[in-house]
């Protein structure tokens, strides 16, 4: 678990590193972070402008210090998503940053039938994997939009490319993980920390 203050760190970082980049083509290498930046950890930077989706990349799974993968995340999200144009240095004071911190992804077992049951929609972020193919959502987007467990899964196996149903069969894996999310409270405002319970996929 981070602390409120490295919460906001690593926020802050974030924006560094969206800035540098933007601004210089710069990546960033902040000589200063300890402690929990060195350790592995999944996350995912957030960009929303105006209160619309900006930019979302991450690393699922804990591959990279927590630091290096805010860096390239927080770059990758301004200039690498697919689904927007990169960001402009004019848009930078227009946009609120968000970073989701995340455990290793569990497997949910069991019948599958009863999934919808055992998502739990504001403690839970899915990953849906069935072969090639693999979608995640942060556990903050079915609050967001309003899903129930079943919309939630139904809709991580679109994102993954798969049929709506696809959670359903054998062959599909279903995982699950927890998440800390801080957020800016306006571009380059104050950061808080958004508070999801803890994962029980039991």
């Amino acid at each position: 678990m981070l602390t409120l203050e490295e919460g906001r760190r690593a926020v802050r970082l974030a924006r560094e590193a969206l800035t540098a980049y933007v601004n210089r083509k710069e990546i960033i290498n902040p000589p200063d972070l300890t402690g929990v930046f060195n350790e592995r950890r999944g996350v995912f930077v957030t960009l929303e402008k105006n209160g619309e989706l900006r930019g979302c990349i991450g690393y699922p799974r804990a591959v990279l210090p927590l630091g290096r993968a805010i860096v390239d995340s927080a770059i990758n999200a301004g200039t690498r998503d697919p689904r927007f144009p990169r960001v402009r240095p004019d848009e930078l004071d227009e946009i609120t940053i968000e970073v989701t911190v995340l455990t290793e992804p569990q497997v949910i077992d069991g019948d599958k039938k009863t999934l919808p049951e055992r998502v739990q929609i504001g403690r839970h972020g899915l990953i849906v994997t069935k072969g090639m193919y693999s979608g995640l959502l942060l556990p903050q987007v079915a609050t967001e939009y309003g899903f129930d467990s079943v919309d939630f899964l139904c809709q991580t196996c679109l994102k993954a490319g798969l049929p709506v149903d696809a959670w359903l069969d054998d062959d599909t894996v279903i995982e699950c993980f927890e998440a800390q999310i801080f957020s800016e409270t306006s571009p380059n405002g104050d950061v808080i920390e958004k508070m999801l319970p803890a994962c029980d996929t039991r």
